[in-house]
């Protein structure tokens, strides 16, 4: 539809939570912030395969720490309303950041540290 400014037009063949970017993306969010809720990996292992793998510029972890780690779990809480067989730890994870005040870019801290010097 508009290509010449980067945006092309996907079909959603019916009205889904999310539509498709966005379930896809809940989906690799959830599992890499279920494999750091397991002690199987460190956000910063997760999204240095991302950038290296992928060749994008920011991982899963950097991303969720720019939208801010409180919407990111209204989201997942959302998700998880429609879906109750979701994963509750990964929610679990996200809360202890929100209930320490570690939003992520907007509060200076996330999974990463985002204060002067740091």
């Amino acid at each position: 539809m508009l290509p010449e400014f980067g945006v092309h037009p996907f079909e959603a063949r019916k009205e889904c939570t999310g539509f498709i970017f966005n379930r896809i993306w809940a989906a690799i969010k959830r599992e890499s912030l279920a494999v750091v809720a397991e002690g199987v990996a460190r956000p910063e292992d997760v999204d240095g395969m991302f950038k290296s793998n992928l060749g994008v510029p920011a991982g899963p972890f950097q991303m969720m720490d720019a939208v801010g780690l409180d919407v990111v779990l209204d989201i997942e809480n959302h998700y998880a309303d429609e879906f109750p067989h979701l994963p509750r730890h990964v929610r679990e994870l996200l809360q202890s950041y929100v209930d320490a005040g570690k939003l992520g870019v907007k509060s200076g801290e996330g999974f990463y540290s985002y204060r002067s010097g740091a």
